[in-house]
Protein backbone atom coordinates (compact mmCIF):
# COMPACT_ATOMS: atom_id res chain seq x y z
CA UNK A 1 0.00 0.00 0.00
CA UNK A 2 1.41 3.29 -1.02
CA UNK A 3 2.03 5.57 1.80
CA UNK A 4 0.61 8.60 0.07
CA UNK A 5 -2.91 6.84 -0.26
CA UNK A 6 -3.18 7.08 2.90
CA UNK A 7 -2.94 10.98 3.04
CA UNK A 8 -5.85 13.30 0.81
CA UNK A 9 -5.32 16.28 -0.34
CA UNK A 10 -7.44 19.41 1.10
CA UNK A 11 -10.63 19.46 -1.58
CA UNK A 12 -10.67 21.97 -3.93
CA UNK A 13 -12.99 23.67 -6.31
CA UNK A 14 -10.97 20.94 -8.98
CA UNK A 15 -12.01 17.85 -7.02
CA UNK A 16 -15.92 19.11 -7.99
CA UNK A 17 -16.69 20.51 -4.28
CA UNK A 18 -18.86 23.49 -4.50
CA UNK A 19 -16.82 26.61 -2.54
CA UNK A 20 -16.24 30.09 -3.03
CA UNK A 21 -12.17 30.41 -3.62
CA UNK A 22 -12.31 33.17 -1.55
CA UNK A 23 -14.21 32.09 1.56
CA UNK A 24 -11.50 28.60 1.20
CA UNK A 25 -8.39 31.09 1.06
CA UNK A 26 -10.03 33.16 3.76
CA UNK A 27 -10.07 29.76 6.03
CA UNK A 28 -6.80 28.19 5.16
CA UNK A 29 -5.34 31.80 6.10
CA UNK A 30 -7.24 31.68 9.88
CA UNK A 31 -6.51 28.00 10.36
CA UNK A 32 -2.75 29.34 9.40
CA UNK A 33 -2.44 31.92 11.52
CA UNK A 34 -4.18 29.75 14.26
CA UNK A 35 -1.89 26.77 13.50
CA UNK A 36 0.86 29.43 14.61
CA UNK A 37 -0.49 30.60 17.87
CA UNK A 38 -0.92 27.50 18.97
CA UNK A 39 2.77 26.20 18.36
CA UNK A 40 4.02 29.58 20.09
CA UNK A 41 1.71 28.71 22.87
CA UNK A 42 3.02 25.25 23.06
CA UNK A 43 6.88 26.68 23.00
CA UNK A 44 6.06 29.38 25.85
CA UNK A 45 4.10 26.40 27.65
CA UNK A 46 7.62 24.60 27.65
CA UNK A 47 9.23 27.75 28.39
CA UNK A 48 7.45 28.37 31.51
CA UNK A 49 7.69 24.42 32.76
CA UNK A 50 11.58 25.00 32.53
CA UNK A 51 11.37 27.86 34.41
CA UNK A 52 9.22 26.17 37.27
CA UNK A 53 11.15 23.52 37.59
CA UNK A 54 14.92 25.49 38.35
CA UNK A 55 12.36 27.41 41.14
CA UNK A 56 14.70 30.72 40.15
CA UNK A 57 13.55 33.64 41.78
CA UNK A 58 13.85 35.35 37.98
CA UNK A 59 12.81 32.47 35.89
CA UNK A 60 9.68 32.54 37.86
CA UNK A 61 9.52 36.33 37.40
CA UNK A 62 9.86 36.04 33.62
CA UNK A 63 7.27 33.14 34.05
CA UNK A 64 4.60 36.15 34.95
CA UNK A 65 5.20 37.96 31.05
CA UNK A 66 5.12 34.64 29.36
CA UNK A 67 2.34 33.18 31.12
CA UNK A 68 0.05 37.01 30.00
CA UNK A 69 1.29 36.49 26.32
CA UNK A 70 0.03 32.95 26.72
CA UNK A 71 -3.01 34.44 28.25
CA UNK A 72 -3.16 36.88 25.62
CA UNK A 73 -2.46 34.56 22.49
CA UNK A 74 -5.23 32.24 23.55
CA UNK A 75 -7.71 35.19 22.90
CA UNK A 76 -6.19 35.70 20.09
CA UNK A 77 -6.93 32.33 19.06
CA UNK A 78 -10.39 32.16 20.61
CA UNK A 79 -11.39 35.24 18.20
CA UNK A 80 -9.70 33.58 15.08
CA UNK A 81 -12.11 31.04 15.34
CA UNK A 82 -15.48 32.90 16.10
CA UNK A 83 -14.17 34.78 12.92
CA UNK A 84 -14.12 31.45 10.88
CA UNK A 85 -17.38 30.29 12.06
CA UNK A 86 -18.87 33.66 11.00
CA UNK A 87 -17.47 33.26 7.50
CA UNK A 88 -18.66 29.16 7.63
CA UNK A 89 -22.18 30.53 8.56
CA UNK A 90 -22.10 33.79 5.68
CA UNK A 91 -20.59 31.21 3.39
CA UNK A 92 -23.45 28.45 4.42
CA UNK A 93 -25.85 31.09 4.48
CA UNK A 94 -24.99 32.76 0.79
CA UNK A 95 -25.06 28.86 -0.76
CA UNK A 96 -27.69 28.30 0.97
CA UNK A 97 -30.00 31.15 -0.20
CA UNK A 98 -28.18 30.65 -3.63
CA UNK A 99 -29.54 27.15 -4.25
CA UNK A 100 -33.01 28.36 -2.79
CA UNK A 101 -33.58 30.56 -5.31
CA UNK A 102 -35.67 29.72 -8.46
CA UNK A 103 -35.76 31.30 -11.77
CA UNK A 104 -38.09 33.72 -12.43
CA UNK A 105 -40.32 32.11 -15.47
CA UNK A 106 -41.78 35.59 -17.25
Amino acid sequence: MNSDSSRRSPATAHDGVDGDPVVWAAVDESLREVQSMLDRNRRLIDEVNENQQTRLRHNMVKNVSLIQELNGNISKVLSLYSDLNSTFSAAFQNHHSAANVTPDKS
